[in-house]
């Protein structure tokens, strides 16, 4: 059988809470004692109840959060890429299969999204020109 780990994470929709495992204890049960409570967006990491955190869980949190937040980021670039394929999907089923009753139920909400979509991106496409041509100044 394999080692269980000193620590385990349980996911929250902001975080996670924080609890230390122990399986080495007489009865041969898994304990998990929470010791934090973890937002990640915030980076607030507040102890269990009257729990101090010792330096080994306060680094130990500090590694998840950094990896929990790089798989964070890995899924919110891989659902944009998900949501071109959606709109790709939805460009054919508007062409091919729609019926009028169909797009009249999501027509103008799909404009308006798309519109606001496509605004920001070029505003941002130009933030990114801008900064990267130097001597480069807006005009209005």
């Amino acid at each position: 059988m394999s080692e269980l780990p000193e620590f385990y994470f349980r996911i929250r929709e902001n975080g996670a809470a924080v609890f230390r495992v122990d399986a080495q204890n007489r009865q041969r049960r898994i304990e998990m004692t929470e010791i934090a409570v973890i937002n990640i967006r915030n980076g607030n990491v507040k102890p269990h109840g009257d729990h101090v955190l010792s330096d080994e869980e306060s680094e130990v949190i500090a590694q998840w959060m950094d990896e929990r937040r790089a798989v964070l980021a890995d899924r919110d670039i891989d659902d944009i890429h998900r949501a071109i394929d959606y709109l790709n999907l939805t460009t054919h089923w508007v062409q091919s299969r729609a019926d009028d009753t169909a797009l009249e139920e999501v027509t103008d909400r799909l404009l308006l999204a798309m519109h606001d979509l496509r605004s920001v991106l070029v505003r941002k496409k130009a933030d990114r020109i801008m900064a990267a041509t130097p001597g480069l100044t807006e005009q209005k």
